[in-house]
């Protein structure tokens, strides 16, 4: 089982991948590990996870978001794609899947490539479909590379409620100035 699922209320919270475009350089370290650890090769066609440059200077990388309601399932008409209970993560069933791209026009966040070879869907799985020469022998289990070698720190794994939480003290912080806020930690002390 995955360790990239939190159970929360009964229910499971999928985590996903996130960049903070203050840290991401766009240095595409990145998408060659994703490649690396999937097809034995430094080729970021083959990536699951996709920096996005928009100049002059605005870097980020960008992977499945785990939607709710995937609407790349959904668009597809080969019934190639599955959401995965567990995991929130796509699954892509290759023997079904055609390469007519019907998921990638439906995902929001352009997510969605293909395999330049033998054209099937190519969807962030957190690596779970890593291959296994390349785990980590002191960790010992299959995580997220991208996250484990971005050399800013830039990529992390988080759930919606640790982002609402996150984007809830950022709010707090404009409001009310940082100032004010290290006034109280140091009053309650």
């Amino acid at each position: 089982m995955s360790e990239a699922k939190i159970k929360k209320r009964g229910g499971v919270i999928h985590q996903f991948i996130v960049v903070d475009p203050k840290l991401c350089t766009g240095c595409e370290t990145c998408e060659s590990v994703c490649s690396f650890v999937h097809y034995g090769e430094f080729n970021p066609i083959l990536s699951r996870i996709h920096r996005v440059r928009i100049e002059p200077v605005f870097n980020i990388a960008l992977s499945c978001q785990k939607c709710e309601e995937a609407p790349c399932v959904r668009a597809c008409p080969e019934k190639a794609l599955e959401k995965d209970p567990e995991t929130g993560n796509i699954l892509v069933d290759e023997e079904k899947c055609n390469g007519c791209a019907f998921c990638a026009r439906a995902c929001d966040f352009g997510a969605i490539s293909f395999h330049i070879e033998t054209q099937k869907a190519l969807i962030c799985d957190l690596c779970e479909n890593m291959r296994e020469e390349f785990i980590d022998p002191e960790v010992g289990k299959k995580e997220p590379q991208c996250i484990v070698v971005c050399p800013k720190e830039a990529i992390s794994l988080k759930s919606v409620e640790q982002i609402g939480e996150e984007t809830r003290i950022d709010a707090v912080k404009r409001l009310f100035g940082e100032d004010l806020i290290q006034d109280f930690k140091v009053e309650y002390k």
